[in-house]
This record gives C-alpha cells, structure tokens and sequence, in this order.
C-alpha cells in the first residue's frame, strides 16, 4: 500500500513543483513593471538568462564543490544541453519579438497557448501518445489561458511576422522542456540548468546586442533584472526541471499554464486592473484545465 502511495504522489509532487513555476514565471510582467527604464525586452530576455546562470552556478557550487561542479558538467549530455539552451535563447528572443510585433494579447495567448499543443504533438510523434484526458484538460486551459488573455487588454494586432515568431516561441518552448526532461534523468536539475542557461545566455546577449543596440540600463533596471533572473527564471526553472523529473513534459508545459493566472491575480491585487467577464471566464476554464491535466497525470 504504501509503495503504490509513494508511486501516485511522485507524479502529484512533480506537477506542483511545476505549478510553482508557473507562479513564479507569472510575477514577471509585474516586476517589469517596477522599472522606470525603457530597457529593451531583448535584452530583458537576455540579461535575465544571464543571471539565472550565475545562479545556477552558484547554487550548483554550494551543492557539489567546485572539483565535483566540474566533473559533472564534463559528463553531462552537451549536445541535448546545446540543444535546450538554443531553444531557450529562440523562446525569450522570438516570444519578445513577436509580442512587440503582435501585441501583448495575441502574442501571449499565442505563445503560451501553443506551446503545450506543440508538446502534445512532440511527444506524440516520438512514440508517447498523450491520453484523451490530457488533451482535453490541455486544450481547455489553453482556451482558458486565451479568453483570460484577450480579456484583459485592447492591443491586438494582426501581424503575420509576429505570429509566426509567437508559434515559434511555443515550439521553442515544446522542444526545450522534450530535451530538459532527457537531461535531468540522466543529471541533476541543478547541473542541467546550469548547462542549459550558459549556452542559452551565450547565445541571447549577442543578439540582443545585434537587434536592440549597445545595453543601456539604470541600477532599478539591473534590480528589475536581478529579480527576473533569480526568482521568476533560476529559481523557477529549477523547480520546473525537478518536476519533469515525474511528468511527462507535455504537462509540464500544460501545467506551466499557471503563468497568466498568476499575472492575472496580480495585476488586480497590486497594478489595480479591472478586468472584464470574458477574462474571468477564462480564469476558470484554464483552472479547471489544469485541474484534469493533473488528475490525469496522477492517476
């Protein structure tokens, strides 16, 4: 009895972790917020890889000792590393782009929205067929996750460029967490995100560099930006990489849904926004769509 407790809560331990995550990565628009610089959001994305690899290698530091920190990283899956950290730099430099091109609304619900789509038909293709329940409570969060979306804000553009750079992301985003979950079962989450956020932050700063000109950033900024990269990036992904250690990465990525919830809630707590009935509404399908993506999950 109690082995089969142990097996069913693993998985259930996973998703929180995951939704943990997504809390954290929700607290970014609001911080962003905090900042009275007009920073670039290339080198937002760029800078804040940058920090969560200090981080991560701090923290893998304290954890194993420089002469153990070393050896694992020379034993860790590089080429699947290279491939997440590419993977991570497209996601902030493409999401970034296709916002501004699109709009928050549209670029958000369509990066976010697709990316656990992406995941489902990934996974699918690599042999792992998704249950009838996670595709259903996937693709009810992803429609609650778009109404809660378009429900808070006018700026809705229709730019082909930036929905294809927002589709983009989502798929950026699929294909890393695929990798991600590869790495950790063969490293720790502490090493895997080190690995993956160098390669990510060294290929980011140069082309934030190349697209939004030389960094000019004020001390609010690098507090905004320190925030960014410790909390809702290096201390987010960690748990994010825990807990695709007992799910499937599919509904990492459909649990990783929790983000606009949580922007949701603190855009009324402390931005004082008022949404509308639509948004409210999608509130509770996304809800309820991670509700049974977890049920599935677990059982």
């Amino acid at each position: 009895m109690s082995t089969l407790a142990n097996s069913s809560s693993r998985p259930l331990q996973g998703a929180l972790l995951v939704l943990g995550a997504g809390i954290l990565w929700g607290t970014t628009g609001t911080a962003q917020s905090f900042s009275a610089d007009a920073l670039s959001p290339y080198w937002v994305g760029a800078l804040r890889l940058l920090v969560a690899a200090l981080f991560f290698l701090v923290y893998a530091g304290l954890l194993s000792g420089p002469a153990s920190l070393g050896r694992q990283l020379s034993e860790l899956d590089w080429r699947r590393a290279i491939g997440a950290g590419a993977c991570m730099a497209a996601y902030n430099l493409t999401f970034f782009a296709g916002v501004k091109a699109t709009g928050v609304a549209i670029g958000t619900a369509l990066a976010l929205g697709s990316g656990p789509i992406w995941a489902g038909l990934l996974q699918l293709a690599c042999g792992a067929r998704p249950s009838a329940g996670w595709w259903l409570g996937t693709l009810l969060a992803v429609a609650g996750g778009m109404l809660l979306v378009l429900g808070r804000s006018n700026d809705v553009r229709s730019d082909p460029l930036g929905i294809a750079l927002c589709l983009a992301a989502g798929l950026s985003y699929a294909v890393y967490a695929l990798l991600n979950k590869q790495l950790v079962h063969r490293s720790t989450p502490a090493i895997t995100t080190l690995g993956v956020f160098l390669v990510g932050a060294a290929l980011a700063l140069p082309a934030a560099g190349l697209w939004a000109g030389p960094l000019q950033i004020t001390v609010s900024g690098w507090l905004v930006v320190g925030f960014l990269g410790i909390a809702s990036t290096g201390i987010a992904y960690l748990l994010f990489s825990t807990g695709l250690r007992s799910i499937s990465a599919a509904s990492g990525v459909s649990l990783a849904l929790m983000e606009p919830v949580t922007a949701f809630l603190l855009a009324i707590l402390v931005v004082g926004e008022r949404p509308g009935l639509l948004a409210y509404a999608g509130l509770g399908a996304l809800l309820a769509g991670l509700a049974i993506v977890i049920r599935t999950e677990t059982r």
